[in-house]
């Protein structure tokens, strides 16, 4: 006899299964951290993991990634749970994929693919959307006899000079092609940002970055007043936002909060996302976001650092503010990290803690960019201070019988926008 299901309770299709497989190399000794990580990875990409395996390899199988006696150890585990996906912390080579995936006979993924997952069902914009489909087509191109080997076939016609394609050949051709579109439809996007970064250019500009899930949408909010989506997954922001900040601020400031950095990101994601990683580059201060309550926070801030090098953004004025202090079991750890780091500020975005610290840091280092300047102005120009007070710090105005004189400091992108305030004041009196 069937039992119905009340109509109150809702049924949730099941999340498909996953073995997650680590390794502990010469060069990273410690696979626990990093297969934690991949955990995190899977599940925000809708698996269940629900088995682990590592092995300490000193030389890769080519074959098969790991070695043989691993790969039954695998095997067998695989006929135990059924799952769906086999999932590796490492970046297979094609072969491995196509090897691994004959024996276990279900689908073997790696990290790489696992965040291109990710970046895939958080992307919302045309930028983002455009830019995780071109690493993905990067990606699986020369992975394509391995995914799809069993469409292989000859294809040849009457009239055809040669016995014809096969359908992997004729696969390639239509990704190449499409790599092509993106490719182009990448570079129209990049003009557009550009455009809109120009009309920036005399705003001073902050950027956070940092490791994924270090709380840089919170801070976004805190600093702005924003309404950032904020969720405990990696990579929850994909788009680079931009705010002006608000809150007991002096002067203006444009925050934006760009996507979060991984160990072992692909390449041709960082490759892609290269305009909204011009926000980074584009910034006059980068404020280093660190989640101080995670064990392995060292490493992660040695991950993004080597990232911010990659994109040639190491050379910015940078603030580390080591967030979620209100979460340390010791306070010791918050003491050594402000004086191993004396750029540094100890943050909370829950209660608050720190962030008054925090404002005071991105005032001084605004401040410090500023040079001194003098204007002399008639008094029927006085209707421009009010313009001239957006680009400029107005330290002092004097109104005297000759005109009226203003002490000011200002950036040199607010220098060229002053002058061209003057220049169209002064043709305006001409005409």
């Amino acid at each position: 006899m069937k039992t119905k299901t009340p109509n109150h309770i809702k049924t949730h299709p099941s999340k498909p299964k996953a073995i997650l497989v680590g390794v502990s190399m010469p060069s990273s000794p410690s696979a626990e951290i990093s297969l934690e990580e991949l955990a995190g990875l899977a599940t925000t990409a809708q698996y269940n993991p629900v088995a682990t395996l590592t092995q300490r390899l000193t030389d890769i199988n080519p074959k098969t990634f790991v070695g043989s006696g691993k790969v039954e150890e695998i095997r067998l585990a695989v006929k135990h749970h059924s799952p769906e996906a086999v999932i590796f912390d490492e970046e297979l080579s094609p072969r491995q994929n196509r090897e691994l995936e004959n024996i276990f006979k279900c689908r073997v993924m790696d990290r790489p693919w696992v965040i291109l997952e990710i970046f895939s069902d958080h992307a919302r914009t045309r930028e983002a959307k455009t830019q995780v489909e071109l690493a993905k087509m990067k990606y699986a191109l020369p992975r394509l006899t391995g995914m799809w080997g069993h469409l292989s076939r000859q294809r040849g016609g009457i009239g055809m000079k040669d016995v014809g394609e096969t359908q992997i050949q004729l696969d390639r051709r239509m990704i190449r092609n499409e790599i092509h579109k993106l490719e182009k439809k990448l570079v129209q996007i990049d003009k557009e940002k550009k455009t809109q970064r120009k009309n920036r250019s005399g705003t001073y500009k902050v950027a956070l970055v940092g490791y994924t899930n270090a709380g840089k949408s919170s801070l976004m909010n805190c600093l702005t007043g924003a309404d950032t989506l904020v969720e405990d997954k990696l990579f929850a922001t994909l788009d680079a936002t931009v705010r002006k900040i608000k809150k007991n601020f002096p002067y203006p400031v444009l925050l934006s909060d760009t996507v979060g950095l991984i160990n072992k990101l692909p390449h041709d994601l960082v490759a892609s996302f290269k305009s909204t990683l011009d926000e980074v580059r584009d910034a006059n201060l980068l404020i280093h976001v660190v989640d101080l309550s995670h064990p392995e926070y060292i490493e992660q801030m040695r991950t993004a650092d080597d990232l911010l090098r990659e994109m040639s953004a190491d050379d910015i004025d940078i603030v580390i503010a080591f967030n979620k202090v209100d979460s340390l079991p010791d306070i010791e750890i918050l003491d050594r990290a402000l004086h191993a780091f004396p750029s540094s500020v100890g943050i909370s975005c829950q209660t608050g803690q720190g962030i008054d610290s925090l404002r005071q840091q991105i005032i001084y280092h605004y401040e410090k960019k500023l040079a001194p300047y003098r204007l002399e102005l008639d008094h029927s120009q006085a209707i421009l201070v009010q313009e001239i007070r957006k680009v400029a710090l107005i330290l002092k105005e004097d109104y005297n019988p000759d005109g009226i004189v203003l002490s000011l400091r200002l950036s040199l992108e607010a220098k060229a926008k002053l002058e061209s305030i003057l220049k169209r004041s002064l043709k305006t009196a001409s005409e």
